[in-house]
């Protein structure tokens, strides 16, 4: 049966900044629309550089922080909005998240396989040999064994070890979505490439989506259906993984694809030079990208681009596609 895997509609979030008579508003979310139907779960990969928003559309999903306005709704259940879910049990059997570190997720006082247990009495309402049980079955589907996590300490694996243990604490409620917040930053490269390929499996065994938000395009293209590419708040580019990244049609994903260091071509400074305005982008009326766009004119300054549809399916922002 097909539903909403993931959509967001007209969802803004704005912060203010600065003091009493010189505050700037942020618009950290900037009407982001979003729409993924499918009848198989489906990886979404979240993809821009640091301050386009993705954190904070990650937050919004999660309820960390309310939405200024529009709604998210996650496998059919709206999450954030109006009309989201109330009951706190439904709401963390839709959606769970992994974070960043994964060595501030646990606290360095309890043992890790006691969160583990306490997820599963509180949110499943199992007994304490039940919990166990299933908390041996969700170690057991990212890769441990239940005998080398109980009684341990986070200080005590490794950084992806513990990583695979939040997977496995996101597991146990079965939700229909994680989201997966720059999951493999802070690992050893040599083991990034296992926790994507878990991401893969669970997906496949669990029947679980991932909203997967990274900065490497490697791993995006590598394991997505979908990927949405943010800037300033603003999605510039949506539409399949192989689409997007391959033949990318808007001009800051074609700079996020030339970007991806090559030893066989050498660099144009000026080409990837920041802005000195990063901070204003977000206030521009027209496109946010206007001030580093090779393609911009005056329209841009002063109107913002509509989503132009492509036969592929794509979502294009940009008055020249």
């Amino acid at each position: 049966m097909t539903v909403i895997v993931l959509k967001s509609e007209h969802l803004n979030k704005v912060y203010s900044l600065g003091s009493l008579l010189r505050r700037m508003k942020i618009h950290a979310l900037d009407d982001v629309n979003l729409e993924v139907m499918s009848d198989e779960p489906v990886i979404i990969s979240l993809v821009g550089e640091s301050g386009s928003g993705k954190t904070t559309l990650a937050k919004v999903l999660l309820r960390v922080v309310q939405p200024n306005s529009g709604d998210a709704i996650v496998h059919d259940r709206v999450v954030a909005g109006d009309g989201a879910l109330v009951d706190r049990h439904s709401f963390l059997k839709t959606v769970q998240p992994i974070f960043q570190n994964p060595f501030e997720a646990f606290s360095s006082y309890r043992p890790v396989d006691a969160y583990l247990e306490t997820t599963a009495m509180r949110i499943n309402g199992l007994s304490r040999a039940e919990a166990v049980e299933l908390v041996r079955e969700a170690l057991s589907a990212v890769g441990l064994k239940y005998t080398d996590v109980h009684e341990k300490y986070p200080n005590q694996f490794s950084g992806g070890e513990l990583q695979r243990v939040s997977v496995a604490r996101a597991l146990i409620p079965r939700p229909k979505m994680i989201i997966a917040d720059e999951p493999v930053s802070m690992i050893d490269a040599s083991m990034r490439m296992n926790v994507v390929n878990l991401f893969l499996s669970l997906k496949n065994d669990y029947k679980t989506s991932f909203l997967y938000i990274t900065h490497d395009l490697a791993t995006a293209y590598y394991i997505s259906d979908y990927v949405a590419v943010m800037y300033r708040g603003c999605i510039v580019e949506f539409g399949s993984a192989k689409d997007v990244l391959a033949s990318p049609l808007h001009p800051y994903t074609q700079l996020l694809l030339e970007s991806i260091p090559s030893v066989r071509v050498k660099w144009d400074r000026n080409r990837f030079a920041y802005s000195d305005l990063e901070t204003k982008e977000f206030q521009f009326v027209g496109c946010k990208f206007y001030n580093r766009c090779p393609l911009a004119k005056e329209v841009c300054a002063h109107q913002r681009p509509q989503a132009v549809l492509r036969q592929d399916g794509r979502s294009v922002y940009c008055h020249f596609v």
